[in-house]
């Protein structure tokens, strides 16, 4: 019986609480931010008509479909941070991968480019 009260007066408590919605600080795009702000390389993996079309001041334009072929040009980021974005995360997710497994160490996933502007 008392263990039935005890889980009751917990389960109302836990009602009462007003509920916690995840703010801009728990997102990924907070975390890309944080990054950005302190000098992470920041890659838009958009087609080139996305990003003419609007992108992060200081993006380099990276197609995700040219990351194999244009790594180098981003080669001297292996050990720093980078943070990738294009338009839903997906396609950034895909080159995250593809950068870890060429041996980056500081790969984030930003999300996607009006995740990103909405954060800031």
């Amino acid at each position: 019986m008392k263990k039935l009260l005890l889980f009751t007066m917990l389960a109302l408590l836990a009602c009462t609480q007003p509920m916690q919605k995840p703010g801009p600080k728990d997102s990924r795009a907070a975390e890309a931010w944080e990054k950005i702000d302190d000098g992470a390389l920041v890659v838009d993996v958009r087609t080139p008509a996305e990003f003419e079309s609007g992108h992060i001041d200081g993006a380099l334009n990276i197609p995700h479909d040219q990351v194999s072929s244009r790594i180098a040009e981003i080669s001297d980021h292996k050990d720093k941070p980078v943070v990738l974005y294009c338009r839903t995360g997906r396609r950034a997710g895909e080159v995250e991968q593809k950068l870890e497994a060429s041996g980056f160490q500081h790969v984030l996933n930003g999300g996607g480019f009006e995740e990103l502007q909405s954060a800031r």
